[in-house]
C-alpha cells in the first residue's frame, strides 16, 4: 500500500479543497514528477506540465487558468524547508485536480519482470484507467519488481516505465501500443536513435540488456525475466545511459 507523505484534492472551479480523490480509474490524465534535494528541484519540470497541458486538451479537460492553477498548487503544496526524494504526482479530471506526494523507491541491481497479459486502454496517453496495473503493482516489492505488459505476444511497457532492449550496441523500443514519456523522449534526444520494432516475448533472449525508464525507476537495468528464463548479459548501456541521467540531475535547476 502506498504511504503518502501529502495527498490533496481539489475543485476545478474556485481551489476548494476537497476530501483527497486519488482519481484512480476516472476519465482524466495525470503526470508524476520527481522532487529530490534541498531546496527542491523537479526533473524536466516544464516538460512534465507541457505534456499535462497537451493530454488535458486532447482528453477535452482543459479550462480556462487550468495551467496556472495546476502551478499554483503545486508550489502552495511544497514545502522549502524539506529535503525530498519524493514522486510527486498531478492528476486531473473533469472536476478535480489532485496533488500527492509518495516515497521514491530506488531500484536494486537484482530486479525482476513479470510478464502479464494486458494493454493499457489508449496507451499513448497517461490516462488513468490504471485498476489493473495497480492491483498487481501493490503486491510487489518495487524496488525489485515490476510488471511488463503484454499483447499479442508482445511486450509494450512495464506498470510504471518504458522499456528499452539492447542487441549489438542498438537501442530498440516497441513499435506501438505504449506511452513514450518525458525520460524516453530525454534518452532519445540524448542518443540520437532508438529503433522502433515489435518486441516479441519468444524473441527476448536475443537482446543482451533490458532497462526500464521513467520519473519513478529513473534508469533501472532488469536482471532477470523469470517467466522465459531471461537473464541480463551486460550492463554496458545501463551504465552510459545511467551516466547521461545523473549528469541531467546535477544540472537540474531549484524549483522556483
Amino acid at each position: 500500500m502506498v504511504t503518502y507523505l501529502l495527498k490533496k484534492s481539489y475543485q476545478h472551479k474556485n481551489l476548494t479543497e476537497i476530501n483527497f480523490k486519488d482519481l484512480w480509474g476516472d476519465n482524466g490524465v495525470f503526470t508524476t514528477m520527481w522532487i529530490f534535494n534541498k531546496p527542491s528541484k523537479i526533473l524536466f519540470f516544464k516538460k512534465h506540465i507541457k505534456n499535462l497541458v497537451k493530454s488535458l486538451k486532447s482528453y477535452k479537460l482543459y479550462k480556462p487558468n487550468i495551467e496556472k492553477n495546476i502551478l499554483r498548487l503545486i508550489r502552495i503544496n511544497i514545502d522549502k524547508n524539506k529535503p525530498y526524494n519524493h514522486l510527486l504526482r498531478v492528476a486531473v479530471n473533469n472536476k478535480t485536480i489532485s496533488v500527492s506526494f509518495r516515497k521514491k523507491v530506488t531500484s536494486k541491481i537484482k530486479f525482476n519482470l513479470k510478464l502479464i497479459n494486458y494493454k493499457r486502454v489508449n496507451p499513448e496517453f497517461k490516462n488513468l484507467k490504471y485498476q489493473f496495473i495497480l492491483k498487481h503493482l501493490t503486491k510487489m516489492d518495487n524496488s525489485r519488481s515490476d510488471i511488463a505488459l503484454c499483447s499479442k505476444k508482445k511486450i509494450l511497457e512495464s506498470g510504471t516505465s518504458n522499456i528499452l532492449f539492447i542487441k549489438d550496441g542498438k537501442i530498440y523500443s516497441p513499435l506501438n501500443g505504449i506511452y513514450k514519456g518525458i525520460t524516453y523522449k530525454f534518452f532519445k534526444q540524448k542518443l540520437g536513435k532508438i529503433i522502433n520494432r515489435d518486441i516479441f516475448i519468444n524473441s527476448l533472449n536475443i537482446y543482451d540488456e533490458i532497462l526500464l525508464i521513467g520519473s519513478g525507476k529513473g534508469v533501472t537495468s532488469v536482471q532477470t525475466i523469470n517467466d522465459i528464463n531471461w537473464k541480463r548479459k551486460s550492463l554496458k548501456f545501463y551504465k552510459t545511459l545511467f551516466n547521461f541521467y545523473k549528469k541531467e540531475i546535477l544540472q537540474c535547476p531549484p524549483y522556483k
